[in-house]
Protein backbone atom coordinates (compact mmCIF):
# COMPACT_ATOMS: atom_id res chain seq x y z
CA UNK A 1 0.00 0.00 0.00
CA UNK A 2 2.52 2.21 0.46
CA UNK A 3 4.96 1.78 -2.12
CA UNK A 4 1.02 2.43 -4.29
CA UNK A 5 0.70 5.54 -2.76
CA UNK A 6 4.08 6.35 -3.40
CA UNK A 7 4.14 5.25 -6.94
CA UNK A 8 0.82 7.89 -7.40
CA UNK A 9 2.63 10.47 -5.86
CA UNK A 10 5.46 10.46 -8.10
CA UNK A 11 4.16 9.62 -11.52
CA UNK A 12 1.41 12.59 -10.72
CA UNK A 13 4.55 15.11 -9.46
CA UNK A 14 5.81 13.95 -12.65
CA UNK A 15 3.31 14.33 -15.25
CA UNK A 16 3.08 17.88 -13.47
CA UNK A 17 6.74 18.99 -13.76
CA UNK A 18 6.74 17.64 -17.74
CA UNK A 19 3.58 19.33 -18.45
CA UNK A 20 4.55 22.87 -16.18
CA UNK A 21 6.80 23.72 -19.31
CA UNK A 22 4.17 23.88 -22.09
CA UNK A 23 2.38 26.50 -20.44
CA UNK A 24 4.74 28.39 -18.27
CA UNK A 25 7.50 29.15 -21.15
CA UNK A 26 4.27 32.00 -22.55
CA UNK A 27 5.03 34.36 -19.20
CA UNK A 28 8.69 34.21 -19.94
CA UNK A 29 8.06 35.80 -23.52
CA UNK A 30 8.55 39.23 -22.77
CA UNK A 31 12.14 39.00 -21.08
CA UNK A 32 13.16 36.97 -23.18
CA UNK A 33 12.41 38.91 -26.40
CA UNK A 34 14.52 42.01 -24.30
CA UNK A 35 17.09 39.68 -23.41
CA UNK A 36 20.47 39.89 -24.81
CA UNK A 37 19.49 36.58 -27.01
CA UNK A 38 18.22 39.35 -29.46
CA UNK A 39 15.31 36.64 -30.98
CA UNK A 40 12.85 37.88 -33.58
CA UNK A 41 9.40 37.11 -33.52
CA UNK A 42 9.81 33.68 -35.35
CA UNK A 43 12.88 33.04 -33.03
CA UNK A 44 10.04 33.41 -30.03
CA UNK A 45 7.98 31.18 -31.48
CA UNK A 46 10.60 28.38 -31.93
CA UNK A 47 11.60 29.04 -28.55
CA UNK A 48 8.13 28.07 -27.41
CA UNK A 49 7.09 25.24 -29.68
CA UNK A 50 10.23 23.39 -30.29
CA UNK A 51 9.51 21.81 -27.11
CA UNK A 52 5.76 21.32 -27.77
CA UNK A 53 6.79 19.89 -31.50
CA UNK A 54 9.14 17.00 -30.32
CA UNK A 55 7.00 16.24 -27.30
CA UNK A 56 4.26 15.59 -29.15
CA UNK A 57 5.48 13.60 -32.79
CA UNK A 58 7.83 11.37 -30.24
CA UNK A 59 4.82 10.26 -27.58
CA UNK A 60 3.93 7.18 -29.23
CA UNK A 61 6.79 5.58 -30.29
CA UNK A 62 8.32 6.25 -27.22
CA UNK A 63 5.61 4.64 -25.28
CA UNK A 64 6.17 1.84 -27.67
CA UNK A 65 9.69 2.19 -26.18
CA UNK A 66 9.41 1.82 -22.87
CA UNK A 67 6.92 -0.87 -23.06
CA UNK A 68 9.35 -3.37 -24.88
CA UNK A 69 12.95 -1.89 -23.14
CA UNK A 70 11.22 -1.63 -19.38
CA UNK A 71 9.13 1.90 -18.56
CA UNK A 72 10.92 2.37 -15.09
CA UNK A 73 14.58 2.54 -16.73
CA UNK A 74 13.15 5.22 -19.90
CA UNK A 75 11.47 6.92 -17.42
CA UNK A 76 14.48 7.48 -15.62
CA UNK A 77 16.64 8.43 -18.81
CA UNK A 78 13.39 10.83 -19.49
CA UNK A 79 14.18 12.71 -16.53
CA UNK A 80 17.67 12.75 -16.20
CA UNK A 81 17.55 14.28 -20.46
CA UNK A 82 14.73 16.53 -19.19
CA UNK A 83 17.10 17.60 -16.70
CA UNK A 84 20.51 18.11 -18.91
CA UNK A 85 18.06 20.06 -21.12
CA UNK A 86 16.93 22.57 -18.94
CA UNK A 87 20.11 23.35 -17.66
CA UNK A 88 21.72 23.23 -21.94
CA UNK A 89 18.47 26.23 -22.17
CA UNK A 90 19.36 27.98 -18.70
CA UNK A 91 23.07 28.44 -20.28
CA UNK A 92 22.16 28.85 -23.68
CA UNK A 93 24.54 31.25 -25.14
CA UNK A 94 22.05 32.00 -28.39
CA UNK A 95 18.84 31.61 -29.73
CA UNK A 96 19.91 28.47 -31.61
CA UNK A 97 21.52 26.22 -28.47
CA UNK A 98 18.23 27.73 -26.86
CA UNK A 99 15.76 25.94 -29.19
CA UNK A 100 17.81 23.04 -29.08
CA UNK A 101 17.37 22.96 -25.43
CA UNK A 102 14.01 23.57 -25.86
CA UNK A 103 13.67 20.64 -28.32
CA UNK A 104 15.90 17.89 -26.20
CA UNK A 105 13.18 18.89 -23.11
CA UNK A 106 10.29 18.25 -25.47
CA UNK A 107 12.12 14.79 -26.53
CA UNK A 108 12.86 13.87 -22.74
CA UNK A 109 9.21 14.52 -21.79
CA UNK A 110 7.79 11.83 -24.92
CA UNK A 111 10.23 9.23 -23.02
CA UNK A 112 8.92 9.68 -19.34
CA UNK A 113 5.62 10.99 -19.40
CA UNK A 114 3.85 7.54 -21.28
CA UNK A 115 5.82 5.15 -18.73
CA UNK A 116 3.89 7.27 -15.75
CA UNK A 117 0.85 5.90 -16.66
CA UNK A 118 1.57 2.88 -17.36
CA UNK A 119 3.85 2.21 -14.00
CA UNK A 120 0.81 3.72 -12.03
CA UNK A 121 -1.55 1.02 -13.21
CA UNK A 122 1.18 -1.75 -12.79
CA UNK A 123 1.45 -0.51 -8.96
CA UNK A 124 -2.52 0.18 -8.75
CA UNK A 125 -4.95 -2.40 -7.62
CA UNK A 126 -7.80 -3.16 -9.89
CA UNK A 127 -10.49 -1.40 -7.76
CA UNK A 128 -8.25 1.53 -7.02
CA UNK A 129 -6.99 2.06 -10.62
CA UNK A 130 -10.12 4.74 -11.52
CA UNK A 131 -9.24 7.11 -8.72
CA UNK A 132 -5.63 6.45 -9.93
CA UNK A 133 -6.26 7.61 -13.51
CA UNK A 134 -8.25 10.18 -12.63
CA UNK A 135 -5.78 11.88 -10.44
CA UNK A 136 -3.17 11.30 -13.14
CA UNK A 137 -5.25 12.97 -15.54
CA UNK A 138 -6.19 15.81 -13.33
CA UNK A 139 -2.13 16.58 -13.02
CA UNK A 140 -2.20 16.39 -16.68
CA UNK A 141 -4.40 20.00 -16.93
CA UNK A 142 -2.73 21.18 -13.86
CA UNK A 143 0.70 21.26 -14.76
CA UNK A 144 -0.31 23.89 -17.03
CA UNK A 145 -1.64 25.92 -14.35
CA UNK A 146 1.61 24.76 -12.12
CA UNK A 147 3.77 26.53 -15.01
CA UNK A 148 2.00 29.60 -14.86
CA UNK A 149 2.50 29.39 -10.88
CA UNK A 150 6.15 28.91 -10.71
CA UNK A 151 7.24 30.86 -14.13
CA UNK A 152 5.15 34.00 -12.52
CA UNK A 153 7.13 33.57 -9.06
CA UNK A 154 10.22 33.01 -10.28
CA UNK A 155 10.02 35.58 -13.25
CA UNK A 156 8.76 37.95 -10.51
CA UNK A 157 12.11 38.33 -8.98
CA UNK A 158 14.65 36.21 -11.44
CA UNK A 159 15.54 36.75 -15.75
CA UNK A 160 14.42 33.96 -18.01
CA UNK A 161 17.38 31.29 -17.25
CA UNK A 162 16.05 31.03 -13.81
CA UNK A 163 12.64 29.59 -14.99
CA UNK A 164 14.66 26.65 -16.54
CA UNK A 165 17.14 26.01 -13.50
CA UNK A 166 14.01 25.40 -10.92
CA UNK A 167 13.53 22.38 -13.32
CA UNK A 168 17.14 20.84 -13.22
CA UNK A 169 16.57 19.81 -9.71
CA UNK A 170 12.91 18.77 -9.60
CA UNK A 171 14.00 16.30 -12.34
CA UNK A 172 17.19 15.67 -10.15
CA UNK A 173 15.05 14.85 -7.37
CA UNK A 174 11.90 12.46 -9.07
CA UNK A 175 14.87 10.89 -10.65
CA UNK A 176 16.19 9.34 -6.95
CA UNK A 177 12.07 9.01 -6.25
CA UNK A 178 11.77 6.77 -9.39
CA UNK A 179 14.60 4.61 -8.63
CA UNK A 180 14.20 4.16 -5.48
CA UNK A 181 10.02 4.09 -4.34
CA UNK A 182 8.53 3.06 -8.08
CA UNK A 183 8.97 -1.15 -8.52
CA UNK A 184 9.49 -2.49 -12.00
CA UNK A 185 6.82 -3.58 -14.30
CA UNK A 186 7.65 -6.04 -16.36
CA UNK A 187 8.63 -5.62 -19.94
CA UNK A 188 6.39 -6.83 -23.20
CA UNK A 189 7.51 -8.00 -26.83
CA UNK A 190 6.52 -4.45 -28.19
CA UNK A 191 7.54 -4.38 -31.89
CA UNK A 192 9.98 -3.06 -33.52
CA UNK A 193 8.84 -1.11 -36.36
CA UNK A 194 11.74 1.24 -37.46
CA UNK A 195 9.52 2.11 -40.83
CA UNK A 196 6.85 2.86 -39.09
CA UNK A 197 8.43 4.85 -36.29
CA UNK A 198 9.87 7.24 -38.74
CA UNK A 199 6.78 7.74 -41.10
CA UNK A 200 4.45 8.04 -37.48
CA UNK A 201 7.39 11.00 -36.28
CA UNK A 202 7.88 12.03 -39.58
CA UNK A 203 4.18 12.53 -40.71
CA UNK A 204 3.01 14.24 -36.88
CA UNK A 205 6.42 16.57 -37.17
CA UNK A 206 5.14 18.13 -40.71
CA UNK A 207 1.75 18.25 -39.34
CA UNK A 208 1.94 20.22 -36.05
CA UNK A 209 5.03 22.59 -37.76
CA UNK A 210 1.88 23.63 -40.22
CA UNK A 211 -0.39 24.18 -37.37
CA UNK A 212 2.63 26.44 -35.12
CA UNK A 213 3.49 28.71 -38.60
CA UNK A 214 0.10 28.83 -39.45
CA UNK A 215 -0.98 32.04 -37.77
CA UNK A 216 2.38 33.22 -37.84
CA UNK A 217 2.50 33.38 -41.53
CA UNK A 218 -1.07 32.88 -42.66
CA UNK A 219 -3.07 29.37 -43.75
CA UNK A 220 -2.43 30.21 -47.70
CA UNK A 221 1.44 30.45 -47.14
CA UNK A 222 3.59 28.00 -48.95
CA UNK A 223 5.38 26.90 -46.12
CA UNK A 224 2.44 26.26 -43.99
CA UNK A 225 -0.16 23.94 -47.51
CA UNK A 226 3.48 21.88 -47.54
CA UNK A 227 3.56 20.91 -44.39
CA UNK A 228 -0.08 20.29 -44.10
CA UNK A 229 0.48 17.74 -47.39
CA UNK A 230 3.60 16.43 -46.34
CA UNK A 231 2.16 15.53 -43.26
CA UNK A 232 -0.89 13.77 -44.49
CA UNK A 233 1.00 12.21 -46.93
CA UNK A 234 3.14 10.55 -44.48
CA UNK A 235 0.97 10.03 -42.17
CA UNK A 236 -1.35 7.96 -45.16
CA UNK A 237 1.76 6.39 -46.21
CA UNK A 238 2.10 5.46 -42.03
CA UNK A 239 -0.98 3.68 -42.36
CA UNK A 240 -1.09 1.94 -45.53
CA UNK A 241 2.79 0.52 -43.93
CA UNK A 242 0.80 -0.23 -40.66
CA UNK A 243 -2.40 -2.04 -42.54
CA UNK A 244 0.61 -4.43 -44.05
CA UNK A 245 3.03 -4.98 -41.27
CA UNK A 246 2.68 -8.03 -38.98
CA UNK A 247 3.49 -5.98 -35.93
CA UNK A 248 3.20 -2.30 -36.80
CA UNK A 249 4.24 0.40 -34.26
CA UNK A 250 0.83 1.32 -34.19
CA UNK A 251 -2.22 -0.77 -35.54
CA UNK A 252 -4.56 1.77 -37.00
CA UNK A 253 -7.36 -0.65 -36.82
CA UNK A 254 -7.48 0.48 -32.59
CA UNK A 255 -9.57 2.78 -33.62
CA UNK A 256 -12.41 0.80 -34.98
CA UNK A 257 -13.10 0.17 -30.63
CA UNK A 258 -15.74 3.08 -30.30
CA UNK A 259 -13.57 3.85 -26.72
CA UNK A 260 -10.25 4.69 -28.54
CA UNK A 261 -11.67 6.40 -31.19
CA UNK A 262 -14.01 8.68 -29.28
CA UNK A 263 -11.39 8.74 -26.15
CA UNK A 264 -8.73 10.06 -28.15
CA UNK A 265 -10.73 12.72 -30.11
CA UNK A 266 -12.63 14.13 -26.57
CA UNK A 267 -8.99 14.39 -25.14
CA UNK A 268 -7.94 16.35 -27.80
CA UNK A 269 -10.75 18.56 -27.86
CA UNK A 270 -10.98 19.37 -23.94
CA UNK A 271 -7.30 20.62 -24.43
CA UNK A 272 -8.10 22.19 -27.42
CA UNK A 273 -10.08 24.46 -25.55
CA UNK A 274 -7.87 24.38 -22.39
CA UNK A 275 -4.63 25.59 -24.26
CA UNK A 276 -6.64 28.27 -26.30
CA UNK A 277 -7.47 30.07 -22.62
CA UNK A 278 -3.92 29.36 -21.01
CA UNK A 279 -2.84 31.27 -24.49
CA UNK A 280 -5.05 34.39 -23.69
CA UNK A 281 -5.28 34.10 -20.38
CA UNK A 282 -1.82 35.63 -19.41
CA UNK A 283 -2.36 38.18 -22.00
CA UNK A 284 -5.75 39.75 -20.56
CA UNK A 285 -5.02 39.58 -17.02
CA UNK A 286 -1.51 41.00 -17.56
CA UNK A 287 -2.06 43.39 -20.20
CA UNK A 288 -5.40 44.12 -20.20
CA UNK A 289 -6.18 44.07 -16.03
CA UNK A 290 -2.55 44.89 -15.30
CA UNK A 291 -2.12 41.91 -13.31
CA UNK A 292 1.78 41.36 -11.84
CA UNK A 293 3.87 37.77 -13.65
CA UNK A 294 2.99 36.28 -10.18
CA UNK A 295 -0.12 37.83 -9.93
CA UNK A 296 -1.14 36.44 -12.92
CA UNK A 297 -0.26 33.01 -11.92
CA UNK A 298 -2.01 33.22 -8.98
CA UNK A 299 -5.25 33.80 -10.56
CA UNK A 300 -5.52 31.30 -12.78
CA UNK A 301 -6.03 29.30 -9.57
CA UNK A 302 -9.71 28.18 -9.56
CA UNK A 303 -8.59 26.29 -12.53
CA UNK A 304 -6.84 23.91 -10.36
CA UNK A 305 -8.95 23.85 -7.51
CA UNK A 306 -12.01 23.06 -9.52
CA UNK A 307 -10.01 20.03 -11.44
CA UNK A 308 -8.61 18.54 -8.47
CA UNK A 309 -11.76 18.55 -6.55
CA UNK A 310 -14.04 17.46 -9.34
CA UNK A 311 -11.71 14.67 -10.86
CA UNK A 312 -11.90 12.70 -7.67
CA UNK A 313 -15.72 12.91 -7.77
CA UNK A 314 -15.82 12.28 -11.69
CA UNK A 315 -15.17 8.53 -10.93
CA UNK A 316 -17.95 7.59 -8.81
CA UNK A 317 -20.28 9.47 -11.31
CA UNK A 318 -19.59 7.66 -14.41
CA UNK A 319 -19.87 4.07 -12.06
CA UNK A 320 -23.33 5.36 -11.08
CA UNK A 321 -24.60 6.78 -14.52
CA UNK A 322 -21.97 5.42 -17.21
CA UNK A 323 -19.30 7.43 -18.57
CA UNK A 324 -21.50 8.98 -21.42
CA UNK A 325 -23.36 11.54 -18.80
CA UNK A 326 -20.68 12.06 -17.09
CA UNK A 327 -18.63 12.98 -20.42
CA UNK A 328 -21.56 15.11 -21.74
CA UNK A 329 -21.84 17.12 -19.07
CA UNK A 330 -18.47 17.85 -18.99
CA UNK A 331 -17.63 18.81 -22.24
CA UNK A 332 -21.59 21.21 -22.10
CA UNK A 333 -19.43 22.66 -18.87
CA UNK A 334 -16.60 23.13 -20.63
CA UNK A 335 -18.29 25.00 -23.69
CA UNK A 336 -20.60 27.11 -21.36
CA UNK A 337 -17.15 28.31 -19.89
CA UNK A 338 -15.86 29.38 -22.77
CA UNK A 339 -18.92 31.38 -23.82
CA UNK A 340 -18.98 32.68 -20.85
CA UNK A 341 -15.33 34.04 -20.67
CA UNK A 342 -15.91 35.69 -24.13
CA UNK A 343 -18.27 37.67 -22.38
CA UNK A 344 -14.86 39.53 -20.01
CA UNK A 345 -13.82 43.01 -20.33
CA UNK A 346 -11.83 45.09 -18.56
CA UNK A 347 -14.15 46.22 -15.41
CA UNK A 348 -14.85 42.23 -15.09
CA UNK A 349 -14.43 42.07 -11.63
CA UNK A 350 -11.68 39.26 -10.86
CA UNK A 351 -14.39 37.20 -8.72
CA UNK A 352 -16.60 36.89 -12.35
CA UNK A 353 -13.64 35.77 -14.06
CA UNK A 354 -13.06 33.29 -11.18
CA UNK A 355 -16.08 31.51 -11.68
CA UNK A 356 -16.48 31.16 -15.52
CA UNK A 357 -12.72 29.83 -15.01
CA UNK A 358 -14.31 26.83 -12.17
CA UNK A 359 -16.88 26.05 -14.61
CA UNK A 360 -14.01 25.41 -17.16
CA UNK A 361 -11.88 23.51 -14.72
CA UNK A 362 -15.75 21.75 -13.38
CA UNK A 363 -16.31 20.16 -16.87
CA UNK A 364 -12.30 18.93 -17.23
CA UNK A 365 -12.52 17.45 -14.29
CA UNK A 366 -15.77 15.52 -15.09
CA UNK A 367 -14.78 14.22 -18.32
CA UNK A 368 -10.75 13.72 -18.68
CA UNK A 369 -10.49 10.61 -16.68
CA UNK A 370 -13.34 8.96 -18.60
CA UNK A 371 -12.35 9.77 -21.67
CA UNK A 372 -8.80 9.02 -20.66
CA UNK A 373 -9.84 5.59 -19.11
CA UNK A 374 -12.03 4.62 -22.80
CA UNK A 375 -8.69 5.17 -24.65
CA UNK A 376 -6.79 2.67 -22.15
CA UNK A 377 -10.04 0.16 -22.11
CA UNK A 378 -9.38 -0.01 -25.67
CA UNK A 379 -6.35 -1.55 -25.32
CA UNK A 380 -4.46 -4.39 -23.94
CA UNK A 381 -2.54 -4.29 -20.81
CA UNK A 382 0.82 -5.07 -22.36
CA UNK A 383 0.14 -2.09 -24.25
CA UNK A 384 0.02 0.07 -21.35
CA UNK A 385 3.19 2.99 -22.56
CA UNK A 386 1.75 3.19 -25.79
CA UNK A 387 -2.00 3.83 -24.67
CA UNK A 388 -0.68 6.73 -22.48
CA UNK A 389 1.27 7.72 -25.56
CA UNK A 390 -1.44 7.85 -28.13
CA UNK A 391 -3.58 9.74 -24.93
CA UNK A 392 -0.85 12.13 -24.45
CA UNK A 393 -0.29 12.64 -28.25
CA UNK A 394 -4.11 13.44 -29.10
CA UNK A 395 -3.97 15.84 -26.14
CA UNK A 396 -0.52 17.60 -27.58
CA UNK A 397 -2.33 18.45 -31.29
CA UNK A 398 -5.42 19.29 -29.71
CA UNK A 399 -3.77 21.85 -27.44
CA UNK A 400 -1.11 22.80 -30.57
CA UNK A 401 -4.70 23.71 -32.65
CA UNK A 402 -6.48 25.45 -29.63
CA UNK A 403 -3.27 28.02 -29.90
CA UNK A 404 -2.99 28.30 -33.19
CA UNK A 405 -6.77 28.66 -33.69
CA UNK A 406 -6.74 31.62 -31.04
CA UNK A 407 -4.11 32.95 -31.86
CA UNK A 408 -5.27 32.85 -36.14
CA UNK A 409 -8.31 35.06 -34.33
CA UNK A 410 -5.87 37.35 -32.54
CA UNK A 411 -3.87 38.21 -35.07
CA UNK A 412 -6.90 38.87 -37.57
CA UNK A 413 -8.32 41.45 -35.09
CA UNK A 414 -4.94 42.82 -34.71
CA UNK A 415 -4.94 42.20 -30.99
CA UNK A 416 -2.25 44.00 -30.36
CA UNK A 417 -2.74 47.44 -31.55
CA UNK A 418 -5.11 48.26 -27.94
CA UNK A 419 -6.56 46.85 -25.44
CA UNK A 420 -9.65 47.02 -26.97
CA UNK A 421 -8.88 45.38 -30.26
CA UNK A 422 -7.53 42.40 -28.06
CA UNK A 423 -10.90 42.30 -26.25
CA UNK A 424 -12.82 41.98 -29.36
CA UNK A 425 -10.58 38.99 -30.73
CA UNK A 426 -10.48 37.51 -27.32
CA UNK A 427 -14.40 37.67 -27.11
CA UNK A 428 -14.21 35.78 -31.14
CA UNK A 429 -11.49 33.41 -30.26
CA UNK A 430 -13.47 32.08 -27.16
CA UNK A 431 -16.86 31.63 -29.52
CA UNK A 432 -14.43 29.61 -32.29
CA UNK A 433 -13.33 27.92 -29.42
CA UNK A 434 -17.16 27.16 -28.14
CA UNK A 435 -18.25 26.40 -31.27
CA UNK A 436 -15.45 23.61 -32.27
CA UNK A 437 -15.70 22.17 -28.90
CA UNK A 438 -19.66 21.78 -29.15
CA UNK A 439 -19.19 20.22 -32.74
CA UNK A 440 -16.29 17.48 -30.98
CA UNK A 441 -18.78 16.68 -28.24
CA UNK A 442 -21.50 15.77 -30.86
CA UNK A 443 -19.20 13.40 -31.85
CA UNK A 444 -17.51 11.91 -28.78
CA UNK A 445 -21.02 11.36 -27.27
CA UNK A 446 -22.49 9.99 -30.61
CA UNK A 447 -20.01 7.60 -30.76
CA UNK A 448 -19.02 6.61 -27.36
CA UNK A 449 -19.34 2.87 -26.85
CA UNK A 450 -23.61 1.59 -25.57
CA UNK A 451 -22.08 -1.56 -24.49
CA UNK A 452 -18.44 -3.08 -22.84
CA UNK A 453 -18.04 -5.45 -26.52
CA UNK A 454 -17.07 -1.79 -28.14
CA UNK A 455 -14.28 -1.35 -25.40
CA UNK A 456 -12.72 -4.50 -26.40
CA UNK A 457 -9.23 -4.88 -27.41
CA UNK A 458 -8.70 -5.72 -30.87
CA UNK A 459 -7.33 -9.32 -31.07
CA UNK A 460 -3.66 -9.64 -32.38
Amino acid sequence: MKRENSTLALMCLTVLTLQALVAGINLAIPRLAASGLHPGPGDLVWIVDAYVLAFAGLLIPAGALGDRLGRKGVLIAGLALFGVANLLSALAPDVTVLQAGRALGGAAAALAQPATLALLLHATRPERRPQAIALWTACMGLGGMAGNLVAGAVLQWFDWPALFLTFVPVALLLVAGVAVYVPRAPRHDAPVDPIGTALLTGGLFALLHGIIEGPERGWTDTVVLTSFAAGLVVLAAFTGHALRSRRPLLDPRVFRIASVRAGALGVGATFFALFGLFYVNAQFLQNVKGYSTLLTGVAIGPLAIGMGVISRRAVPLAQRFGPRPVIATGLATIVLGLLLLSTVRAGTPYPIYAIYLLLMATGMGLCAPALTGGILAGLPASSAGLGSGLNSAAREVGAALGVALIGTVLTEHHALRSPTDFLAGLSVGYRVLAAVLAAAAVLVVATWPTTSRDCEPVAA
